[in-house]
């Protein structure tokens, strides 16, 4: 592991930017800021939005819910998660997350180990030739 990380500090809006159509990701840090122990990104879902389908992958994901309402899928089970819930869908675990409501959602994601940043133009490229 790198010891002189540097420190990260980002207003609001700042980071990494992944636009999917009703869907928005923010990397805030991720594999290049932490050595690949870990990223963070804030999700924006607008109304209506069906996610990105049911998947897994190794990495654990956790889920902190900042607005709205997110509907979480862990394994087979969906909840309902408003401001202040948590989730963590361990890796392996089949999940998804959607939007049901007419009202923006936004939640922080972190994955643990890092590593899942470097997927994220194959997704966007996925949703812009898939909708």
């Amino acid at each position: 592991m790198n010891e002189a990380r540097a420190a990260i500090l980002l207003p609001p809006g700042q980071g990494r930017v992944y636009d999917m159509g009703h869907m928005r990701a923010v990397f805030k840090g991720d594999g290049a800021e932490s050595d690949n122990v870990w990223s963070i990104s804030e999700w924006t879902l607008e109304p209506g939005c069906p996610g990105p389908g049911a998947h897994s992958h190794p990495e654990d994901d956790l889920f902190f819910v900042l607005e709205g309402t997110v509907s979480l899928q862990l394994g087979e089970a969906w909840s309902q998660a408003g401001p202040g819930s948590f989730a963590c869908a361990p890796g392996g675990t089949m999940h998804n997350f959607a939007n049901q409501t007419d009202r923006p959602a936004r939640f922080l994601n972190i994955s643990t180990p890092g590593g899942f940043e470097a997927m994220m133009p194959r997704i966007v490229a996925w949703f812009r030739e898939n909708g």
